[in-house]
């Protein structure tokens, strides 16, 4: 499993050092356009000041992956064939495609870099789905699930996906939504997904029904990953479907909200949320670890509380999957994870 350092200096050289880490994370394509991005700075003196001056941790705010992101939107759009054609493969010119569109558009990819990532990965809902059945050992209850920062909701659907956990298959066999990854370790204990509802909460949701929207997310996927861009498109055309519930709001005030809610006895609520606490603020994390003690300790063994994690440890090493299950509140690891969901190492 590669070891990631902590990358949080901004300015020159935060594309190179960040395209380390893509390589790591097993994308050779977007590291080479990261690397290629970071030669081509002077190029884009609007992009190179955003980023040189940027004022908080440039790799908890994914800094180079909008950076990527954007000329991956440009790609997409086929308005500079020499860009488009090496997002397809056509010929490996990144310094001559990426600086004539970095010249060429400076102020888009200066705009888009300013917006929050929206991304919502639905291989994570793998290790999530994972958690889910560890739980259901304890005691086999439905589930009620909360999501924080849920973008377009597609993971909220997650009882709807199929899911091959190291041989163990889960979910709905028949779903146009596959989810598989690379297994380590022995297969979670199964138990049916028993989802009795699922809501959400994002500052800005996104509509599965919006073609800006769909590229958008479209965009985040990178582009040497063909099958995790078929699965995203497969998800937002479920979502279509089935519309997630996604609340517009802040995640601190929405989740004491529900928690403070009733909360029928024979059902287990469960806060869950990937790859979102990176985006806040301290104090708004310690709110939310605040108001999820509060409810486990108000949690009993008929209207028990679960708490699933899939995010960066301490120093932003490893990707870990976590969980805790109240009224004994026992902290689990369950599993390291790749940060989109492509590897499970199970440890639980």
């Amino acid at each position: 499993m590669a070891r990631l350092e902590r990358l949080d200096t901004a300015g020159p050289g935060e594309l190179a050092r960040q395209a380390l880490v893509a390589r790591q994370l097993g994308s050779p394509f977007v590291s080479a356009v990261l690397e290629a991005g970071e030669r081509q700075l002077p190029r884009a003196p609007r992009t190179a000041a955003l980023i040189a001056s940027w004022p908080d941790d440039p790799s908890s705010a994914a800094l180079a992956m909008r950076f990527n992101a954007a000329l991956h939107a440009l790609a997409r759009r086929g308005v500079h064939p020499a860009l488009t054609a090496l997002y397809r493969g056509a010929h490996a010119n990144f310094d001559e495609a990426i600086g004539a569109a970095m010249a060429a558009e400076d102020e888009f990819i200066a705009g888009w870099m300013h917006h929050t990532p929206q991304t919502n990965e639905v291989g994570r809902a793998a290790a999530i789905v994972a958690a889910l059945m560890a739980a259901s050992q304890e005691a086999s209850m439905p589930f009620e699930l909360l999501e924080l920062g849920s973008s377009c909701g597609l993971n909220l659907n997650l009882g709807r996906y199929a899911y091959d956990l190291g041989g163990l298959s889960a979910g709905d066999a028949g779903s146009p939504v596959q989810v598989a990854p690379l297994w380590r370790g022995a297969a979670p204990p199964f138990a049916p997904l028993d989802i009795l509802s699922a809501r959400g909460v994002d500052l800005n949701p996104l509509d599965a029904g919006d073609v800006q929207t769909r590229e958008r997310l479209l965009a985040y996927v990178w582009a040497d990953q063909p099958r995790r861009a078929a699965r995203l498109e497969n998800a937002l055309a479920l979502a279509r479907l089935h519309p997630p519930q996604v609340d517009r709001g802040n995640a601190v005030g929405w989740l004491a909200r529900r928690l403070a809610e009733p909360q029928r006895e024979g059902r287990c609520r469960v806060v869950f949320h990937s790859m979102f606490l990176q985006y806040l603020r301290a104090d708004e994390r310690d709110s939310i670890v605040e108001s999820i003690a509060g409810a486990g300790a108000r949690a009993t063994a008929q209207r028990p509380l679960l708490w699933v994690s899939l995010e960066w440890s301490a120093g932003r090493r490893e990707v870990q999957l976590r969980s805790r299950r109240w009224p004994d509140g026992e902290p689990r690891l369950l599993a390291t994870c790749h940060a989109y969901g492509n590897w499970i190492d199970w440890r639980d």
